[in-house]
């Protein structure tokens, strides 16, 4: 099988052979480069998280509410990120032809309302998008939307708990949390979906594909919140894993 630039296609059979597939050494590279960067801002925020949680038992109010701001900040520094490689991989697989193999999301695998109901219709499209580049585009692009939503709405409560404006405290807290376990199943889907593309890669085109992640990795200026966005309407995604 061979893409539009000509060079054979090395898709494997399944995101589970992708997943064991070796990778030559410049695809590896590239691969652990980006894991290693979204693993490392995910920890920041993840450990700024706990310890907001932790203190809040511990009923030192003050300081977690202290911690939950930091942590906001920290969810932007994985978000943006991540967010700009699932665009890269959507616009250089519409480009260049590229077609990876993709899984539907599982709804077990998350937590919140939106996160379940994208999952449930993620996994009705895969029976009637026939090819694998349509699969694995409708999948980046969905993961895309949750996580770019799951860190505004994180954001938001944590910054509505800092600014002690929140009606239901509790209810905030219980969200951020939700949040927190939602965005971590993107990033592993993500993470899935990033092996699964470089597998199928030409290696030519690497320097191409790193481009484009820089580029949609750029800041992005964001929409002020309007307060019927809030984290209400959650109760999302968590960890992925094929």
């Amino acid at each position: 099988m061979r893409d539009r630039s000509g060079f054979p296609s090395h898709r494997g059979t399944s995101v589970k052979e992708d997943w064991r597939a070796w990778l030559p050494e410049p695809k590896a590279q590239v691969f652990h480069k980006y894991v290693q960067r979204l693993e490392s801002c995910y920890a920041m925020w993840s450990v700024s998280l706990n310890e907001a949680i932790e203190l809040r038992q511990d009923g030192r109010l003050g300081k977690s509410v202290q911690a939950i701001g930091v942590s906001s900040g920290l969810c932007r520094l994985l978000t943006e990120p991540l967010a700009g490689m699932l665009r890269a991989l959507q616009q250089h697989a519409k480009h260049y032809g590229t077609m990876p193999n993709a899984a539907p999301l599982d709804p077990a695998n998350f937590q919140g309302q939106r996160g379940q109901r994208s999952a449930r219709v993620s996994g009705l499209l895969n029976c009637v998008l026939f090819t694998h580049r349509l699969q694995f585009l409708h999948k980046v692009n969905t993961l895309g939307e949750m996580v770019e939503d799951l860190g505004k709405d994180f954001r938001q409560a944590a910054d509505e708990l800092t600014a002690g404006v929140s009606v239901d405290p509790k209810e905030m807290w219980d969200e951020v949390d939700t949040g927190h376990y939602d965005l971590n199943t993107c990033l592993r889907e993500a993470v899935i979906l990033l092996k699964s593309f470089l597998v199928a890669l030409p290696e030519d085109q690497l320097g191409a594909f790193e481009t484009t992640v820089r580029e949609q990795s750029e800041p992005r200026v964001e929409e002020a919140p309007t307060r019927q966005h809030v984290i209400r309407h959650r109760r999302m995604p968590a960890i992925a894993g094929e």
